[in-house]
């Protein structure tokens, strides 16, 4: 599954250049060096490598002709929506083509009677329910990033958000794709309805991180407005005690449509960011919101309320209104900036245990934290159990991404000890694809490389990334054991 070529980045410009205008509008082109740059890196900023040209297609058609012609000459393919991911799956490829989906940014249906969406993949998330919003509808699964990502990196990467607990991830919310292949064929997976025949490829397409093919179209499931949210926000002094209230409530019955936790360094990030007024003393904050009707929500407050203080809340506030659910939010959505203003740098982890092990495994971090003397600051969707810890470093310091990557590896070898996976909800890109020889065996790893050679048979599409190669794996389980940890050639560390 080698990538035949044997282009330099300048020869590669000097070959496909002339080909690519052949139908590519000027401007669609990207060559000079400060227009390549602002394409090295995904959210993912630790790791960056300049393309070695940046194509922004505006059809599908174009999208075709550019697979079809790099395919002919066996040239490297990365496919990137918004650039907001965080696992280095749009990290470009120095001998290849960066094609940028942004400028297909259409909202092509809003069909009310069958509560859908159909768009292009470069269409913000945000974007669908805002445009859904006149006919009371809108797109349930809401990542952080929701005003700027595109739906499209949600799909490849299987996006959650703080209403997936209810609602489901994006791979939930998907009813249709239009995929094209590494040679530029056009696929058609799903559609309006509930079930189609044939092999699940509509499930395997999402969260497949560009490997198997580049969506041009996505239809997605709308919901009616819920008559009535409501959030609590409930301070604890001990983790723990907030770990057992999030237990209580799923054992419960109740299914929030969020449920989410902070510790004492995000909250107090987080508060002086946007001044949600959150409890700034506290350990832990949950923040859990029900919705639906009147009377549900009514009476599903009052239960949650009587769980939250027996397990030991010290304070349980409920929002007034909507402009102060929108605050308690927006403390939570702009976590990530926030505790980006206590330190140069952070790097932010995603894996997912059992709930029963939240306590536990956020002590453990605790620990490794101090062992490594990074700082760590800790954002969940705890109804679902999934962890994004934020370690805190200065990458002008020696040394210091090296150890917060070994630190990141061993919260994610946690979350594996757990039950649990290294993986929720930002894939696997090149940031965790060692950690992937730890959750999979040989087999497993063989079945997948088999799954992508039957999709790209050259291994042209996003190589080198979300499934490690068997000989990989057995590299880095030496230097594992050694505390060691693979480089990632030709990428530029910062």
């Amino acid at each position: 599954m080698n990538v035949v070529h044997s282009f330099t980045p300048a020869g590669l410009r000097e070959f496909l250049v002339p080909k690519l205008r052949a139908f590519l509008p000027a401007a669609a082109l990207l060559t000079a060096d400060e227009e390549l740059r602002p394409y090295e890196c995904d959210g993912l900023s630790a790791y960056r490598r300049v393309p070695g040209l940046v194509v922004m297609p505006e059809t599908v058609e174009q999208v075709a002709q550019t697979l079809k012609l790099c395919a002919h000459h066996r040239v490297p393919v990365v496919a990137r929506g918004a650039g907001t991911g965080l696992s280095g799956g749009a990290l470009p490829h120095s001998e290849g083509v960066l094609l940028s989906l942004a400028r297909l940014n259409r909202i092509m249906e809003i069909d009310v009677l069958n509560c859908t969406a159909t768009v292009e993949p470069g269409v913000r998330n945000l974007a669908i329910s805002e445009a859904a919003a006149p006919h009371g509808l809108y797109y349930a699964p809401d990542p952080s990033s929701q005003i700027a990502c595109s739906i499209g990196g949600n799909v490849a990467e299987n996006a959650g958000g703080v209403h997936c607990l209810k609602y489901g991830l994006t791979v939930h919310n998907v009813l249709g794709l239009k995929f094209l292949t590494s040679d530029g064929e056009l696929i058609r997976l799903g559609g309006k309805t509930l079930d189609a025949p044939g092999y699940d490829l509509l499930a395997l397409l999402t969260g497949s991180e560009g490997m198997l093919g580049v969506i041009v179209e996505i239809t997605v499931k709308l919901l009616p407005r819920p008559e009535r949210a409501q959030v609590m926000l409930a301070a604890f002094d001990d983790l723990e005690n907030a770990g057992g209230a999030v237990a209580a409530i799923i054992a419960a019955g109740i299914i929030p449509a969020g449920l989410e936790m902070m510790d004492r360094l995000a909250i107090r990030a987080a508060e002086d960011f946007v001044h949600a007024g959150y409890p700034v003393g506290a350990a832990a904050i949950l923040l859990c919101e029900l919705d639906g009707t009147n009377e549900e929500v009514s009476d599903g407050i009052l239960r949650v309320r009587e769980l939250l203080l027996e397990h030991g809340a010290t304070e349980v506030r409920t929002a007034r209104d909507e402009a102060e659910r929108l605050k308690m939010w927006a403390g939570r959505k702009a976590a990530f900036p926030a505790v980006g203003r206590l330190a140069p740098d952070y790097y932010c982890m995603d894996g997912t245990i059992p709930r029963k092990h939240l306590a536990g495994v956020l002590a453990q971090i605790s620990a490794l934290s101090r062992e490594y003397g990074l700082p760590v600051a800790n954002v969940f969707h705890a109804g679902d159990g999934n962890l994004h810890p934020l370690i805190l470093y200065d990458a002008n310091k020696p040394g210091d991404l090296t150890r917060t990557e070994e630190l990141g590896g061993k919260i994610l070898e946690l979350c594996i000890a757990a039950g649990g996976t290294i993986t929720g909800e930002h894939g696997v890109g090149v940031e965790k694809i060692d950690q992937m020889c730890a959750q999979f065996g040989s087999a497993e790893l063989a079945q997948f490389h088999a799954v992508k050679r039957a999709f790209d048979p050259h291994g042209l599409l996003n190589p080198g990334k979300a499934v490690p190669t068997l000989a990989r794996c057995a590299e880095f389980g030496r230097m594992h054991v050694h505390g060691g940890k693979l480089a990632f050639p030709g990428i530029e560390r910062f």
